[in-house]
């Protein structure tokens, strides 16, 4: 994984430095500020994630073991039923090998909305099975998405970033 320390990182208030003190109590309570309609958090990926058609959002790269039957056989079941389930994602073909970056069969999914980010997560972790996922925003930072921004669901299977500082992505 990239050393988190060669990144910098902004303050996670940034933007409300001025804001009025918040409630230190343990819960709920009324101190809170009323709520106002929903964050734009909701409706748009915040900066530096693209929110643009392509690539968009945010790459979900299943794994399976294409040595393992039962696992491709899972892999290609899994596969149809986020097609049946998730129509509006944007699904690419069962590759039988390593592909890219990738050191494992997989298939990917692109998540291009916050919606669809919020249904479809959730349900891959309960439904993905035995297989291990890569899930990583698209900032255009391929290094820094496929390691540092990386978030795994299952065990990690590594991947060859190899290609992303070779030609300077």
């Amino acid at each position: 994984m990239a050393n988190p320390k060669l990144y910098t990182y902004p303050s996670p208030l940034a933007g409300y430095e001025n804001a009025p003190p918040l409630s230190s109590s343990q819960g709920p309570n009324e101190d809170y500020p009323p709520v106002v309609g929903l964050s734009p958090a909701y409706k748009k990926f915040p900066d530096p994630i693209d929110n643009a058609a392509h690539p968009g959002g945010f790459d979900a790269h299943i794994y399976f073991d294409q040595n393992d039957p039962d696992e491709t056989k899972f892999a290609t079941e899994l596969r149809e039923r986020i097609q049946r389930e998730f129509p509006e994602l944007r699904i690419y073909k069962l590759w039988d090998r390593p592909i890219g970056p990738h050191t494992q069969a997989m298939f990917e999914v692109n998540v291009l909305t916050t919606t669809q980010f919020g249904a479809f997560i959730p349900w891959l972790i309960i439904n993905r099975g035995p297989l291990r996922a890569l899930l990583h925003p698209n900032t255009r930072d391929h290094l820094r998405d496929h390691t540092q921004r990386a978030t795994w669901l299952g065990g990690e299977v590594p991947v060859n970033t190899e290609m992303f500082t070779r030609r300077g992505l």
